[in-house]
């Protein structure tokens, strides 16, 4: 019997096999869940060819989580094929060009609104409409990547990390007296589709070979995928408000 066994999962931003929601859908599924994929846009074709080399074709629904319209939708489509949901994962992260890169200083609002919107208030439109469908013993985990300080180029997507972790904390004390997990796992970082996209991602790795501890792996996702997946289990069953960091270790270490 699986850790998952008999539960409901919906994954958010399957992309290509390589990204750390794939690993985190087929191991739920290796662990006994039903999975359910969103995709939108452009980004469709690619989570459908993902989704065909999971354990289980799984279904996927077309959802823009900054289209309201969208939001509605979803749940309507959840509440005619879902008795209950029972784990959300959120790996949804955008920041528009001038927003990173080291353009800090002279980034326009409306793109540090995308970024915000996409990378942080979505964590909570997307639960609330997911809600109407969870148990009281439903898990919610979203991807992280750490924001207790300031990293080269990453600018405010950085900032949209550091309002994901208080959006994070707000729900959990707000869903748990409904008996609804709410944590994160801050992963380092990890080639994937998303993080080729950042101005000066080679800068993070050198970071990561430097100073992790217990070494890193660049190209490895199943380490943060495993993580996800235990916290969207009963095993932690008492756990809310986290950030789990699976990082070899560099958010220990000091300069």
């Amino acid at each position: 019997m699986g850790l998952l066994t008999g539960k409901t999962v919906v994954v958010t931003g399957v992309l290509t096999d390589q990204s750390i929601a794939f690993h985190i859908a087929r191991l739920a599924q290796d662990e006994g869940a039903g999975v359910i994929l969103t995709s939108f846009g452009r980004t469709m074709s690619l989570t459908k060819r993902s989704a065909s080399r999971l354990p289980t074709e799984p279904a996927i629904v077309e959802l823009d989580v900054t289209d309201d319209d969208d939001l509605v939708v979803f749940a309507v489509w959840l509440g005619e094929r879902c008795e209950t949901v029972d784990g959300l994962v959120h790996s949804i992260g955008f920041a528009p060009e001038s927003a990173l890169g080291g353009n800090f200083l002279h980034t326009p609002w409306p793109d540090v609104a995308t970024a915000m919107q996409v990378s942080a208030y979505s964590l909570a439109s997307l639960t609330m409409a997911t809600k109407p469908r969870m148990g009281s013993e439903a898990s919610v985990v979203g991807l992280d990547f750490d924001a207790s300080v300031a990293w080269p180029t990453y600018d405010w997507m950085g900032v949209a990390k550091a309002a994901l972790e208080s959006t994070a904390r707000y729900l959990a004390r707000d869903l748990g007296p409904e008996g609804i997990r709410v944590n994160l796992v801050a992963a380092g970082p990890i080639r994937t589709m998303a993080a080729k996209s950042i101005p000066g991602f080679d800068e993070f790795e050198k970071v990561w070979l430097e100073r992790a501890p217990l070494g890193w792996d660049l190209t490895d996702p199943a380490p943060a995928a495993r993580a996800c997946v235990a916290l969207l289990s009963p095993w932690f069953a008492a756990t809310t408000g986290e950030i789990v960091h699976v990082d070899g270790g560099v958010h220990s270490q000091g300069a």
